[in-house]
């Protein structure tokens, strides 16, 4: 267990989620592709909030953000680092994140873009269609990476979906050798197809050279390398790190650890609601269980735990307790 200040700080977006349900013909009309993050200026985010359903669920979110979240949920110390603006989303968000227990690190952005925000249209499927303003969370620089507090947590997690402008980059780097310099552990999402395809081999470099843990679904996964079957993309994975969670849906995940490699599987899922932040919740479970000490299959269970109960709502946090739902299933003790 660390004995740190923090089990995790993350490096990601500061996004505020607006979540509606919707129906396919609403995704059609409103010209938007189904099951993808989409890349939106401000004008179209202001469009598609004013269209979407008045009973919409707002949070703060990000991807990175959806995993601290998660981490609270179970008991753990975490800490957010992302960029927004001088405004009043930018101010709600904040709030949010403390109110919710997280240690908020970032000055907000005084002149340009408005905080962003993500419009995620959830169709009776539980597909999300995630149509991102990514507004002052790109602005996110290397001076604005905080050392304290990453050097007093255990862990340094990275979001793909901020891995996009060269300043964000180097703001990856940076954070990567102030938590290696301090004898802490990496960890970054591969978040998205659309990320990989964009950053492949900026991702590999990363994970090559800085990164412990890595998490992806397996189309990822399969981006990333390049190939069609997921063993030859995991082969090469664990050539490249020390460790991977890789989630297949209702096949489980897969734990890689050096040459190891353990199927994990997890309980079939009745109906699925909505799956934004099943993966950020996953990864949430998995990196409580790493802070108390457990074991890889353990850490897993607990991932698997948070995302099905994230999925079994709209929105992409948790409801219930998952500390107390961790319990009851007999995973961690009280």
């Amino acid at each position: 267990m660390s004995n740190t200040r923090f089990d995790v700080i993350a490096l990601g977006n500061a996004i505020m989620d607006v979540i509606a349900s919707v129906d396919d013909q609403f995704l059609t009309e409103n010209d938007i592709a189904k099951a993808r993050m989409n890349l939106i200026d401000q004008e179209r985010c202001d469009f598609l909030y004013n269209v979407l359903p008045v009973d919409k669920v707002e949070t703060s979110g990000g991807s990175a953000g959806n995993t601290i979240a998660g981490l609270l949920s179970f008991g753990a110390k975490a800490a957010f680092m992302g960029k927004v603006a001088d405004d009043e989303i930018g101010q709600a968000y904040v709030n949010d994140m403390e109110n919710i227990g997280a240690t908020f690190s970032g000055s907000p952005l005084k002149t340009g873009v408005a905080t962003a925000r993500s419009m995620i249209a959830v169709t009776p499927d539980g597909e999300r269609s995630m149509n991102t303003f990514l507004g002052a969370s790109t602005e996110f620089t290397a001076e604005d990476v905080d050392s304290d507090l990453i050097s007093n947590s255990e862990w340094l997690y990275l979001e793909g979906y901020l891995f996009d402008k060269p300043a964000a980059k180097s703001a990856f780097i940076r954070a990567s050798e102030i938590a290696k310099k301090s004898g802490r552990k990496v960890a970054v999402t591969l978040s998205d197809v659309f990320c990989v395809e964009r950053h492949r081999e900026a991702f590999r470099d990363l994970v090559k050279n800085y990164v412990d843990l890595v998490f992806a679904n397996e189309e990822e996964l399969l981006a990333l390398y390049e190939v069609q079957q997921f063993d030859v993309a995991a082969d090469l994975l664990k050539k490249e790190t020390e460790f991977a969670a890789i989630t297949r849906s209702a096949k489980g995940s897969v734990i890689i650890e050096n040459e190891t490699r353990m199927n994990i599987p997890t309980k079939p899922i009745e109906k699925v609601v909505d799956a934004t932040g099943a993966g950020d919740a996953y990864a949430g479970g998995f990196f409580f269980g790493l802070s108390q000490g457990l074991n890889l299959d353990t850490c897993a269970r607990l991932g698997h735990l948070a995302a099905s109960e994230v999925i079994s709502h709209y929105g992409p946090r948790p409801e219930a307790d998952l500390k107390d739902m961790a319990i009851k299933a007999g995973l961690i003790q009280a």
